[in-house]
């Protein structure tokens, strides 16, 4: 099936089965209720790269924090990415911030309606866009995500990858050619309802679709295979030391990301990736002193943290530690702090480094994404092997 646009009966055709079918199987989602321009933007910036199931809790803890633009605009950073803290990608969590800000201080508390001048707010690119311009203030644009993209491939057998300019292209003049005028957001959410539920990944539920019928990957037999994959890569795994330092008084040392570094804004435990040929010590004892030209005398293996992010993964040695020479001063951070143990509650962190948090307070849970075991005893430390002794009963 090449398209529609060349068979205006078709596309009603088509449209019309595809609102039907939503109006009868539209989950029930708390974005849906008590629509503004506001909850309709922050449901589609958390939806970015993140399950439904995920941010419904996320969503509905965020709105109580910040029920209105105006009480998000006038938060600190700091609370923002708290309230976000465990839904990932953070960036987009600064540039929520940094979005209502310019909504509430230069354009009077209210959202532009058309999806080109949405698009000069941060964070905000041409899918968002669409989706807030159409659902919140009715402008005939699509709005093509993942799952619009993988409908519109199956249906219309669109091969190459969808990430490709041309591909997106053509993608985007499909949409918008079935795009029924006046009623753009019920379809641009339909769409996304179809690729959520129904047009799946892997083990697509095409008895159920509303456009089998006119399915071309359906009809060749492989619909899986569409949308057509890149190769992937070998995920790079690294291993990486953290400093739990500790003063005379029972503070802990920790530090802040630089705004633009990934999980920028939030708070650590000092550290970084070792490098090839470094034992464990000696990467911790180096970033110590690169990141806040301190040395420092490591004491005891707290916590090992297995953890993946997108494109790589690490696994985590947090070891308890003191300042054996020099005052911390930030030389490759954006701040740092000596806070007591249960101040740490109050700051914004990784997963990785809140799991650490909650082992040196004692209430080692679990983290969603995160795995590892905190180690209730010492560990021996050597300085001629991987930098470790064995540690029994080590779960990652």
């Amino acid at each position: 099936m090449a398209g529609c646009a060349s068979d205006d009966r078709l596309c009603k055709s088509l449209v019309l089965r595809l609102l039907d079918w939503f109006e009868g199987n539209a989950r029930d989602l708390p974005w849906r209720h008590d629509r503004t321009p506001y909850r309709v933007w922050l449901a589609e910036v958390m939806l970015q790269q993140t399950q439904v199931d995920t941010v419904i809790p996320y969503y509905e803890r965020f709105l109580t924090r910040f029920p209105e633009i105006e009480t998000l605009a006038e938060a600190s950073l700091e609370d923002v990415l708290r309230t976000w803290e465990g839904l990932g990608y953070y960036a987009r969590a600064r540039n929520l911030h940094a979005c209502a800000r310019i909504v509430v201080n230069d354009l009077d508390g209210k959202f532009p309606s058309d999806a080109a001048a949405l698009r000069a707010l941060p964070g905000i690119g041409p899918y968002i866009a669409g989706a807030l311009a159409s659902i919140a203030f009715g402008e005939n644009v699509p709005a093509v995500d993942g799952n619009v993209r993988r409908v519109l491939c199956r249906v219309f057998r669109v091969e190459g990858d969808p990430a490709s300019a041309n591909v997106q292209h053509h993608l985007d003049d499909l949409a918008r050619g079935l795009l029924p005028l006046g009623q753009a957001g019920r379809f641009n959410e339909a769409m996304m309802e179809l690729g959520a539920t129904v047009c799946m990944p892997r083990a697509p539920r095409c008895t159920e679709c509303p456009w089998s019928e006119a399915c071309a990957a359906l009809e060749s037999g492989t619909p899986e295979l569409l949308p057509m994959r890149p190769q992937r890569r070998r995920v790079p795994h690294y291993d990486v030391a953290a400093a739990v330092t500790l003063d005379g008084t029972g503070r802990v040392l920790v530090a802040q990301r630089h705004q633009n570094d990934m999980l920028g804004g939030l708070w650590e435990f000092p550290g970084g990736k070792r490098e090839e040929g470094e034992t464990l010590p000696e990467c911790l004892r180096r970033e110590m002193k690169e990141e806040l030209d301190i040395i420092v005398e490591i004491d005891e293996l707290l916590a090992v943290v297995d953890h993946a992010y997108t494109h790589f993964r690490i696994t985590l040695y947090a070891f308890l530690c003191h300042v054996e020479f020099g005052v911390p001063q930030c030389l490759d951070c954006a701040a740092f702090r000596w806070v007591q143990t249960d101040e740490l509650d109050r700051l914004p962190m990784s997963r990785v480094d809140r799991l650490v948090a909650q082992g040196l307070q004692g209430d080692a849970g679990p983290q969603a994404g995160a795995s590892g075991r905190i180690i209730a005893r010492k560990s021996s430390i050597c300085s001629t092997c991987s930098g470790l002794g064995r540690t029994k009963g080590r779960l990652l």
